[in-house]
């Protein structure tokens, strides 16, 4: 089980790293918001919301990578 993780966390890095990111940051949000008395959509337009976050740090982090990546191979 673990070596089919690793072999997708290796063939898809961002798409790892944006699940691994989101599943934090959700949990994060749980448990920080557990006592504030929302309602069902208000979690869930939370939730979405942090996954979609968690996406677009990824999309920024990969920026840089993409900037080294040319420099690295002159």
């Amino acid at each position: 089980m673990l070596t089919r993780l690793k072999a997708f966390a290796e063939k898809h890095p961002r798409l790892a790293a944006w699940i691994a990111l989101a599943a934090g940051m959700v949990i994060i949000l749980i448990i920080a918001a557990r006592d504030v008395g929302l309602l069902w959509n208000q979690w869930l337009f939370l939730i979405l919301a942090t996954i979609g976050l968690a996406g677009l740090c990824v999309w920024i982090i990969g920026w840089e990578a993409n900037d080294d990546a040319p420099a690295a191979s002159e």
